[in-house]
C-alpha cells in the first residue's frame, strides 16, 4: 500500500516541484518500449532533427560547428546522417565549455565526472535531461516487479548524493524507504555495520557498485551471517564493470538476481538489463553508435568505442560523445518482446579498492575525488604500490596551483593513515593498460596484505 501511495503521489509530487516531467515519461516510455524497432527509429529521427535544428540556432559551439562543415539539419534524413558530424571529446568539451550552453538555458546543474580515463569533465545538466533520466532509470526498476516506495538499500560514494544529508533530503529518503550507505569506507566495523543496516530494513531491492556489494557479501559469509532470507527481489549494479564472479556472490550471498545498469552522468543512462538478462538500450533518449579506431561506424556484432546522441540535452549537447567504453551491438531480439535494441560485452569503467593503513578497505572512488574537480587537473592515475606507498600521477595544464600538491597529500594521507608515503608526479601523458582501457585506480595490495594490516 505504501509503495503506491508514494510511485502514484508522494514521489509525482517530489517531481512536480522539482520541475520534473519525469511522471509523464516514464509512462510514455512504458508504452513505447513495446514498439518495434523501426518505430523507435522514426522516433529517434524525430528527436534528432528536433535536437540539431534547436542547437544549431541556440548554441554557439554548435552553430559555428556547422557553419563550418556546411551542415544543414533540416537536411538529415536518417540516423546515419550523423556520421557528418566530428567525435565529441572530453578535450573538445572542457575547451568550449560555456560556447556549449544552450543561450536560453535556464538553472543549469554542475556536474564532475573522472571517466574511465581519469581524465576529470566538468559539464552542465538541465531539467529536461534529468527528467528523462529518471524516467529511464524508474522505468528498468518497474521491470523487476518492485517501484520507488519499495524498501531499498543504496551503497554509493558521490558526494552529490553523500553530500546532501540535510534535513529536507532525510525526510524525502525516509518517505520514500531509502537508506543510503556509503560505500567509501569499509572497515571491519563499518561492514558489520553494512549487514547489520540490511538485515534491519529487509530491503525489496539494493542499488550500488558491483565492488561494493560483492565486497558487503564475501563479509556476511565471512561473519557467517545469512541475507538470502530477507526477501530481496533484485540487486541494481552500475558505475562499473559487472564481472561474472561479482555477479555470482551478489546473487547467492543475497539470493536475488543482478540486474545490470550501464551509463553515467555525462552519458546518461544508456543501457540496462531486463529480468530475461537483454541489454537494453534506451532507444527513446539515444542514438548509440559503435565506432572503430578509424572513426567508421560499425555493423552489430562488431566490437568498437561506444558513441553517444542524447536526444534530451539541448542545454548542453552531447552529440556523438565518445564514452571510451567498448561495447558490441546486437542485431537480435530479446525474449522480453520489448523492441528496445539490445548492446552486449559492454567493457565499462574498472575500479579498485584501495586499503588503509589500518586495514580498512575504501572504494577506489575515495581517492578520486580528491582529484577530479581540481583546476588545472587533466588526467591522473593514482598507483596504491604497498600499504605504506602510494604515487599519483596528474598531467596539469596551466591552471594548476603548485601549491594544491601538498593538499593532495595531505588529503589521500588523511584517508588511508598519516604514516602512507604519497608522492605527486606531474608527467607529459599517462599511457593505457595493455587492453587499451585505462584505470585510473590501480592497488597492488594483496588480499593478504589486507588481512595482515586489519589484524594489525
Amino acid at each position: 500500500m505504501w509503495t503506491r501511495i508514494v510511485s502514484n503521489a508522494i514521489f509525482p509530487l517530489h517531481e512536480y516541484f522539482k520541475r520534473h516531467s519525469s511522471v509523464a515519461l516514464r509512462r510514455e516510455m512504458e508504452e513505447s518500449q513495446w514498439w518495434s524497432a523501426e518505430r523507435l527509429q522514426v522516433l529517434q529521427l524525430e528527436r534528432l532533427r528536433t535536437l540539431l535544428a534547436d542547437v544549431a540556432v541556440n548554441v554557439p559551439y554548435y552553430r559555428d560547428l556547422f557553419s563550418r562543415l556546411k551542415f544543414d539539419p533540416t537536411a538529415v534524413r536518417g540516423l546515419e546522417d550523423l556520421q557528418a558530424l566530428p567525435l565529441l571529446d572530453k578535450p573538445t568539451i572542457r575547451a568550449h565549455t560555456d560556447a556549449m550552453k544552450h543561450q536560453h538555458a535556464r538553472g543549469l546543474a554542475r556536474f564532475n565526472t573522472g571517466g574511465s580515463s581519469g581524465e576529470p569533465l566538468i559539464f552542465f545538466i538541465g531539467n529536461e535531461r534529468v527528467s528523462h533520466d529518471v524516467a529511464a532509470k524508474w522505468r528498468a526498476t518497474r521491470w523487476w516487479g518492485v517501484d520507488i516506495g519499495d524498501p531499498e538499500i543504496v551503497v554509493w560514494g558521490s558526494p552529490i548524493e553523500l553530500g546532501s544529508q540535510d534535513r529536507v533530503r532525510a525526510w524525502r529518503d525516509k518517505l520514500l524507504r531509502t537508506e543510503l550507505l556509503p560505500a567509501f569506507e569499509m572497515s571491519e566495523s563499518r561492514l558489520d555495520g553494512f549487514v547489520a543496516a540490511i538485515r534491519r530494513r529487509k530491503p525489496k531491492m539494493l542499488f550500488g557498485y558491483p565492488s561494493a556489494l560483492s565486497h558487503i557479501a564475501n563479509h556476511a559469509v565471512k561473519r557467517g551471517q545469512g541475507m538470502d532470507d530477507l526477501g530481496i527481489k533484485v540487486a541494481f549494479v552500475t558505475s562499473e564493470r559487472l564481472y561474472d564472479e561479482q555477479r555470482s556472490t551478489i546473487s547467492r550471498v543475497f539470493g536475488c538476481p543482478v540486474a545490470n545498469g550501464y551509463g553515467g552522468r555525462d552519458a546518461g543512462f544508456i543501457a540496462h538489463q531486463c529480468p530475461q538478462g537483454g541489454m537494453h538500450l534506451t532507444a527513446e533518449d539515444l542514438v548509440v553508435e559503435i565506432v572503430g579506431r578509424e572513426g567508421r561506424v560499425l555493423a552489430p556484432g562488431q566490437s568498437g568505442e561506444i558513441v553517444v546522441t542524447h536526444l534530451a540535452t539541448g542545454d548542453f549537447p552531447f552529440i556523438r560523445y565518445r564514452t571510451g567504453d567498448v561495447a558490441t551491438l546486437s542485431s537480435e531480439r530479446c525474449a522480453c518482446g520489448r523492441g528496445l535494441p539490445l548492446i552486449e560485452k559492454i567493457e565499462g569503467r574498472t575500479t579498485d579498492f584501495v586499503v588503509a593503513v589500518d586495514g580498512t578497505v575504501l572504494h577506489g572512488l575515495a581517492l578520486i575525488y580528491v582529484l577530479r574537480d581540481l583546476p588545472g587537473v587533466r588526467q591522473f592515475k593514482i598507483i596504491q604500490e604497498t600499504l605504506l606507498r602510494v604515487r599519483i600521477l596528474v598531467v596539469t595544464d596551466d591552471d594548476f596551483d603548485q601549491n594544491c600538491v601538498s593538499g593532495i597529500r595531505e588529503k589521500v594521507r588523511a584517508r588511508l593513515g598519516n604514516p602512507v608515503e604519497i608522492t605527486v608526479e606531474q608527467v607529459e601523458k599517462i599511457l593505457p593498460e595493455r587492453s587499451g582501457k585505462y584505470r585510473y585506480v590501480v592497488s597492488h595490495v594483496t588480499q593478504n596484505q589486507q588481512m595482515e594490516a586489519s589484524n594489525a
